[in-house]
């Protein structure tokens, strides 16, 4: 059995960091291990939901990636077990489903990032690396900020501005987020790309534009005169709550 299999990766040398994968293919769960400690990552895995718990209480790794569709359990419900005990690492779901509400169910639930099968594993390890780039996990009062008369907060994922309940898609989170983490500096477009999106866009940085411009749409007071999100001139944006 591979369920608390626990690689000797890492054993006799110092590593990035402990990474538990939770994925019941084969075939998926071979190369997300093997890439995984090529890069230096301790490795434990388990093919149900069950297994993935235990583990995850045991030994508390820095990072869980958690598919959506186990035998045993959903993802779901190991993603909101694991936080309703307390666990700050940090959960990345694995999932088929592309439905922006399944998205933003796994992050209500205590997700930090989703990717979408099938993925690259050069996607995969860009958007590990990214959630882990981001440091200790936060406390929940920690996930949350106020600007103006909007209310963001990144455990639930509601938003508001004044009394109205704002429609903010997860990618939109994200963007809000990693301006949050960022205040005051200047963001690039590439920067935006390859940390919230994950990986290198090889399409025109308008994507991040058109996120920019709906967003702006919902939390600024005058969208065409933006006073939170602003345009940096051939650079990119910065934020200033």
């Amino acid at each position: 059995m591979k369920d608390q299999q626990e690689t000797a990766a890492g054993s006799d040398a110092e590593t990035k960091g402990c990474i538990l994968v939770v994925e019941d293919e084969p075939a998926i769960m071979a190369g997300v291990k093997d890439n995984l400690e090529l890069e230096g990552f301790e490795v434990l895995t388990a093919e149900t939901g069950a297994a993935g718990l235990r583990l995850a209480e045991n030994r508390k790794p820095d990072l869980v990636v958690l598919d959506i569709m186990l035998p045993d359990m959903s993802g779901f419900e190991v993603c909101s077990t694991l936080r309703e005990k307390g666990l700050k690492s940090f959960i990345v779901m694995l999932t088929a489903k592309k439905d922006e509400v399944d998205i933003v169910r796994g992050l209500t639930l205590g997700a930090d990032d989703y990717i979408t099968k099938p993925f690259s594993l050069v996607e995969f390890l860009a958007r590990i690396k990214a959630v882990l780039r981001r440091g200790p996990r936060d406390s929940d009062e920690a996930r949350r900020i106020e600007f103006g008369d909007v209310v963001v907060d990144f455990v639930t994922y509601e938003a508001r501005k004044g009394d109205k309940e704002l429609q903010l898609t997860a990618r939109e989170f994200k963007v809000l987020q990693y301006f949050s983490d960022h205040e005051g500096k200047v963001v690039t477009r590439d920067e935006l790309l390859d940390q919230v999106w994950g990986y290198k866009m090889i399409p025109s940085t308008r994507t991040v534009d058109n996120h920019i411009m709906r967003l702006r749409k919902q939390i600024e007071d005058d969208p065409s005169n933006p006073a939170y999100i602003v345009s940096v001139r051939g650079v990119g944006y910065k934020f200033n709550p």
